[in-house]
């Protein structure tokens, strides 16, 4: 929900400024264009039907009725300067009386304009000799369009005016645009809000019950691995130490009876029946480990260790006398434990296997040691079939916030290690 949160203030702050910088453009784009309306409007409807012929002579009486006019109905805020070319680009007026009839290049925006009829504008460079008198003005834009004098001839009318005007129109149009643009962006944002809580809720909803769903299901898997596990022990179990002891028995009798080959028969019977009943042992203790619960990890590491030294193979455990640990925590580690003994019994071709539970530092730590052929970690064999068990023990630690690490190299056995916490 934090994240969300802060993550919709960025994007709104992004979108904030962009339509920021969106809208101030288009309150400049409106300013010029209301200058340029206002030059168009002055052009046309006072400047060109004044503009006569004595004016364009320049007679001295026409051009002072014509600058009375320009002074009082036209240079008014914020037009601060006029001026009147013909296509020769000679200055037919300007309130600044100097420059009445001197000549000067037009510009090319200029004769443009005086071709096509369009209205023009841009920022006055005032390095250039004709804008001479303008630069104690300040930043100025010059916008121009054609006019026609009474006889019908054209001629270029250009206005000045403060380019800060243009600026202040642009602001006032943009600033009349922020608040609603401010109030739609916060409305969006708080809107969303409550559509981010209750997916937040939904999630969590959602995570406790497939929590619990998981919690039942490890649930289930454990009540059914003990079912069978009591149905085996109870049934199968049983039933072949009843037939290993009746064949003892019987072979026994052959024996008195003088009938040694139906004797030697009937004890090969009784052993195998005796390995079945070892082997089904095993099983269940790898099903489920009664003496865990019952016992203690130490009962079970012990349960774990007895069918592996049947198979010839010396094993050592050691486990500290008064350990603190949690079901969760026992459950780990003798499950660490059982995979670790089953990889070495199965790849490691072991002589000798040590198991060890030491409580170090409020920590108690499990280790797995074999003198097996070993493995490189990082090899194509590390990756097989043999120490996927590993890899999967390794994950199961670190949800359980455990520590693990395996140690091993070719030849130098291996040593498998989960640490836990103390409760």
């Amino acid at each position: 929900m934090v994240r969300f949160a802060l993550g919709g203030i960025v994007a709104l702050t992004v979108a904030g400024v962009v339509s920021y910088l969106v809208i101030r453009d288009v309150g400049t784009t409106e300013a010029l264009k209301n200058a340029r309306q206002l030059t168009e409007l002055v052009g046309k409807g006072i400047v060109e039907p004044n503009l006569t012929r004595g004016v364009v002579r320049g007679d001295p009486v026409a051009l002072a009725r014509f600058d009375r006019v320009v002074r009082e109905r036209v240079l008014r805020d914020p037009i601060v300067r006029v001026k009147i070319w013909s296509p020769g680009g000679r200055v037919v007026y300007s309130d600044a009386r100097r420059l009445i009839g001197k000549r000067f290049e037009l510009g090319e925006d200029e004769v443009a304009s005086l071709r096509t009829g369009a209205v023009d504008s841009g920022v006055s460079d005032l390095s250039l000799a004709e804008n001479r008198s303008e630069r104690g003005l300040g930043k100025l834009l010059e916008v121009y369009l054609p006019i026609r004098d009474r006889g019908g001839r054209k001629f270029l009318f250009e206005a000045y005016q403060h380019f800060s005007s243009v600026t202040a129109s642009a602001h006032s149009i943009w600033v009349a645009f922020l608040p609603a643009l401010l109030i739609a962006v916060g409305v969006l944002y708080l809107l969303q809000l409550p559509i981010a809580a209750s997916m937040a809720r939904r999630m969590r909803r959602g995570s406790r019950e497939r929590e619990e769903l998981l919690e039942r299901a490890v649930d289930a898997s454990s009540n059914e691995r003990r079912r069978i596990a009591r149905d085996l022990h109870d049934g199968v179990v049983q039933d072949l130490a009843g037939l290993s002891f009746n064949l003892a028995a019987a072979s026994e009798r052959s024996r008195a009876a003088g009938d040694p080959v139906a004797a030697r028969e009937l004890g090969e019977g009784a052993e195998q029946a005796r390995q079945g009943v070892r082997g089904l042992r095993s099983l269940l203790v790898e099903i489920y480990p009664p003496s865990l619960r019952q016992a203690g990890l130490s009962s079970a590491l012990a349960d774990l260790l007895g069918p592996v030294a049947s198979r010839g193979i010396e094993t050592h455990l050691d486990v500290a006398e008064g350990l603190r640990l949690s079901a969760e925590e026992e459950a780990l580690l003798f499950r660490v434990a059982q995979e670790a003994v089953r990889n070495a019994v199965a790849h490691a071709e072991p002589h000798r296997i040590e198991v060890t539970v030491a409580e170090r530092d409020d920590e108690v730590a499990l280790e797995v040691a074999d003198d097996g052929i070993g493995f490189a970690p990082g090899s194509d064999d590390a990756a097989g079939e043999g120490h996927f068990g590993l890899s999967m023990l390794r994950d199961l630690a670190r949800d359980a916030g455990a520590g693990f690490e395996v140690v091993s190299s070719p030849g130098a056995g291996t040593c498998v290690r989960v640490e836990v916490g103390c409760r």
